[in-house]
């Protein structure tokens, strides 16, 4: 594909960088066959639309799970390209739709890959008939792309205006294990300016919205892959998460989205500022349909050994046995961080999942105590931008590129600090205290020690909000607490769907006086919309294991899941 000629370099203005890195995104739309119609007005609710445009077997393809559709592009009961075609016009319906939602420059798509995506898919097929056996365990299955994670030949601007024109030589390293497993990367989805918003919205692109409604976001970083997944665009995607940007958008979309600990999937080829930074790692990890789909990304990248070629990542193979050998597992309950307080629907998913739970008496449920979750929240603000958030001011000022509100608001806030060498190492050592005083906190909750000191009948898994609310309306994502305090100790996280906004379970305004001025910024939002104001919104929480335990978190949502029957309503 040709680089980007329109750029700050070619002595464009920033509105004109836009302009053109739109039109073309619009263009690869437009070469889909046969061609999408025009959709003239969006309803609340966009979700509907797909039905109305595509053809059933096209609605069929693309609302089935990974799980479902793997093995039948294994066999060849489907073929890879009738698949990647469905997933292509889907994807570019969502596009079409959250174009229309706000002032016509919304998204969740920076390009469509259709030549590419179909060429491979045809060589897939071929592979099928000519060998009988799949190319690999993703032989055919779609997969859409966060833009800053690099991919052959394409543009890789990070969300920064002044980076447009930059291009990938080679695929990523996550990609190329990926493809090697068979995928089809067939579109590359949005990020906000800086990377660095609970919401995704950037001078190039605009703003991404919500699916289920547009008045609301669909969170971020990763929001284009939440809101494409979200309307079934896609049913796998790749998320990058430092503060919260995987589980952000799965939790406003009502998908399921897996942070991983740091330093399992690769992260070369990705493009930031402040790449190479090592206070607060970011990791890739894939947003999905379905918890299996989860499951079989973090399996098939980590089966491939990536720590060979990258070699920074830690040797640990894929553990598929047993965590708990029939015990129950032991879950504690985090109502409230003791910090933002989060909305009635949140705290109504809750207790609704630890009903169920409790009922059903396979689970043992106890409460949690957040230990100074204001402190992590210090302690990792301090460190997202160790050079004062210089690199970025620098990124915008080459282009004469505005800030956006939420970039101000995290690159401007009051622990922001330019360390020195000395200073970034006692911010380090303040982390790491506090890193052993959570761990000694959770190993607290055990209820017996062996002979060698070894504990015995801890908590397993941490069950709490993903975020302080259900999406959240447009530039209001302020408070990142509930996600960054497990980037900050560097846990594996999981977040699933378990309901929506249904504005009669809200008849009575709830009392509440705000402890603080986030709290009071997050309680007034509720208190001025109401239910009414986030109908429809997907309503998910968050479940949280021990460093390097990720196989077992994810088993342990799988019981969750079998045993309280969750999420309790249809999303489509």
């Amino acid at each position: 594909m040709p680089p980007a000629t329109v750029t700050i370099a070619s002595g464009s203005t920033w509105q004109e960088v836009a302009a053109d890195r739109q039109a073309y995104r619009d263009a690869s739309i437009a070469r889909l066959t046969p061609s999408l119609p025009d959709i003239p007005s969006i309803p609340l609710n966009a979700i509907p639309l797909a039905k109305q445009i595509l053809t059933a077997a096209e609605v069929k393809i693309t609302e089935t799970t990974v799980e479902e559709l793997v093995p039948k592009l294994a066999t060849g009961e489907l073929k890879a390209t009738d698949v990647v075609k469905a997933f292509l016009r889907r994807a570019g319906v969502a596009q079409r739709a959250l174009a229309r939602a706000v002032d016509g420059q919304t998204n969740c798509v920076t390009e469509l890959l259709p030549e590419r995506a179909l060429q491979r898919a045809a060589f897939l097929d071929t592979y099928l008939s000519e060998h009988d056996k799949p190319l690999g365990p993703l032989h055919g299955l779609p997969i859409s792309v966060k833009e800053h994670l690099g991919m052959k030949d394409c543009d890789l601007n990070g969300g920064f205006v002044a980076w447009v024109g930059k291009v990938s030589k080679e695929d990523a390293h996550l990609l190329q294990i990926l493809w090697a497993a068979g995928a089809v990367f067939y579109v590359r989805t949005t990020q906000p300016q800086s990377l660095m918003h609970l919401e995704t919205s950037s001078n190039l692109y605009g703003v991404t919205t919500n699916p289920f409604n547009t008045t609301l976001t669909s969170g971020g970083s990763s929001g284009g892959e939440g809101a494409l997944i979200g309307f079934r665009g896609s049913i796998l995607g790749i998320g990058s998460d430092i503060g919260g940007s995987i589980r952000s958008p799965a939790a406003n979309n009502g998908v399921y989205g897996f942070k991983p600990t740091t330093m399992r999937v690769p992260n070369f080829g990705m493009v930031a500022t402040m790449f190479g930074s090592e206070q607060i790692l970011p990791t890739f990890g894939p947003l999905s349909t379905s918890l299996e789909g989860c499951k079989l990304f973090m399996k098939t990248v980590i089966d491939s050994k990536p720590w060979l070629k990258e070699p920074s990542l830690l040797p640990f193979p894929w553990k598929d046995d047993d965590a708990y050998r029939g015990r129950k597992p032991k879950i504690a309950v985090l109502w409230d961080d003791g910090v933002v307080k989060p909305h009635p629907p949140v705290t109504r998913a809750l207790r609704q999942v630890i009903e169920k739970l409790k009922a059903k008496d396979n689970v043992e449920i106890v409460e949690w105590i957040p230990y100074k979750h204001d402190e992590a929240w210090a302690i990792i603000a301090n460190l997202y931008f160790c050079d004062g958030g210089e690199e970025d001011f620098v990124v915008f000022r080459e282009a004469d590129e505005p800030e956006r509100p939420l970039t101000t608001h995290i690159l401007r806030n009051e622990h922001v600090q330019a360390h020195t060498i000395s200073s970034m190492w006692q911010a380090v050592q303040r982390r790491d205290a506090y890193r052993m005083a959570y761990a000694h906190h959770w190993n607290s909750t055990a209820t017996s020690t062996g002979p060698r000191g070894e504990l015995h009948g801890m908590v397993d898994a941490i069950l709490c909000p993903a975020v302080p609310g259900a999406a959240p309306k447009l530039d209001t994502s302020r408070w990142w607490g509930y996600t960054s305090q497990w980037n900050l100790l560097d846990l594996p996280a999981v977040v699933f769907p378990v309901d929506r906004v249904d504005p009669a379970q809200y008849s009575a305004a709830e009392k509440y006086t705000p402890r603080n001025e986030k709290d009071r910024y997050n309680w007034d939002l509720w208190e001025l919309h109401g239910a009414e104001g986030y109908r429809n919104a997907p309503v998910s929480l968050q479940l949280v294991g021990r460093r390097y335990e990720d196989e077992k978190l994810i088993q342990t949502l799988e019981i969750v899941k079998a045993e309280a029957g969750i999420p309790f309503v249809d999303y489509l």
